[in-house]
């Protein structure tokens, strides 16, 4: 369908109608019980779509039953369409992250601490259109504009009310609305089948690691110390010192590859572990002509024993039980290549690192097509709404 009529520039403070929310912190919400529930700007940021079903909603909170709710009118209870944003945040990405509620139906619902509730009540959105809106990359540099702070940044009512729009006829926010509710719905069920293939990976992990499926193999699995079969060595690669440094050859950090230099320590694939700081105790399986920084470790494979196996393998080990220091956690090699593992024969080791990558591999194929639509979504919202 063809749209001809020309957008109407709005500012925000002339469609939406902003209501006070409450404070409450995570100690006064609980998953259990209540009779009122509560969106949480954390939630918001980390857990919840752009659109978001209250019906039967699990992933929101209940607040405390012991807390008076006296001050609140019916007008600060969430209604179907209601738009909740996000007005603090440490980073630009995430202030003024939005939200729109649908299928309040019975229940009742507050949003709370560091959030603003706007509602359209001059009926000039279709419901589902503000989220899409509030998901331009235009609204959003407008809002990082507007944003101030030092540690954490904040907005305000007063100050996004002025923020212009352009918004489309009705008609045209509702075709708008449906076709970017089919391509949500497509990473709906592509996040569904993503999670299937973890589920069946981690139990099948389970299966293998404890001896319940065996693969029509029979010898018995080898208790061994992990140091005898593997062996560790260290990197004295700095961020900081090759900050000038461009090439071609990825450098491992604590969540992957950071940088691209232009010399590789190691040739062959092989293991690393994050021995310190956040991520600790992370197992990565490294591509060949690839560095990792000094904050990591190599963990090669020795005679006998398969790369991939062992990668599976280590995965299985609760390493925070060899963290010390409080300030920054630490693991060391001394520590837990103390750690008893069965391990089985080299040709049962193969088989099950194939069957275990296979998975692996569905399972990126499966986030590069949520990527992917999660970038086409972004490109199409961006065209429609310069």
């Amino acid at each position: 369908m063809e749209f001809t009529d020309n957008w109407q520039t709005y500012k925000l403070g002339d469609i939406l109608t902003f209501y006070s929310t409450n404070s409450f912190s995570r100690e006064k919400l609980n998953y259990e019980f209540g009779n009122v529930k509560n969106i949480h700007y954390g939630d918001i940021h980390t857990k919840y779509p752009t659109i978001v079903s209250l019906q039967n909603n699990k992933d929101v909170p209940f607040i405390n039953e012991d807390i008076d709710l006296s001050k609140f009118n019916e007008d600060q209870y969430l209604q179907d369409g209601d738009l909740i944003i996000v007005d603090a945040s440490e980073d630009y990405d995430d202030i003024g992250k939005a939200i729109e509620v649908m299928n309040v139906n019975d229940e009742k619902f507050l949003a709370g601490l560091h959030t603003i509730l706007a509602r359209d009540e001059k009926n000039i959105t279709v419901n589902g259109f503000k989220a899409d809106l509030f998901s331009t990359n235009t609204l959003k540099t407008k809002i990082k504009v507007i944003a101030n702070g030092i540690s954490v940044l904040g907005i305000s009512k007063k100050n996004i009310s002025k923020l212009e729009v352009k918004i489309p006829s009705k008609r045209e926010q509702q075709e708008i609305v449906s076709f970017i509710n089919t391509i949500d719905r497509k990473i709906e069920l592509l996040e569904e089948k993503h999670q299937y293939y973890q589920d069946f990976k981690k139990y099948l992990m389970q299966q293998i690691f404890t001896q319940n499926l065996r693969f029509d193999f029979d010898k018995e699995w080898e208790n061994i110390r992990l140091k005898d079969f593997l062996k560790s060595s260290s990197s004295s690669l700095s961020l900081n010192d090759l900050e000038e440094n461009h090439g071609e050859y990825g450098l491992y950090g604590a969540t992957g590859i950071v940088k691209l230099i232009n010399f590789y320590e190691k040739t062959e694939p092989y293991l690393s572990i994050v021995k310190d700081g956040a991520g600790v105790g992370r197992i990565f399986l490294c591509e060949p002509n690839t560095s990792i920084v000094g904050t990591m470790q190599y963990l090669t494979p020795k005679e006998g024993v398969d790369l991939e196996f062992s990668y599976y393998l280590l995965n299985t080990i609760e390493f925070r039980k060899y963290v010390v220091g409080s300030t920054i956690p630490h693991i060391y090699f001394k520590d837990y290549s103390k750690e008893k593992l069965l391990v089985p024969q080299i040709e049962e080791q193969q088989e099950i690192a194939s069957i275990l990558s296979n998975i692996d591999n569905k399972l990126n194929l499966i986030q590069d097509r949520i990527n992917h639509m999660g970038q086409f979504k972004k490109g199409l919202l961006q065209q429609m709404f310069v």
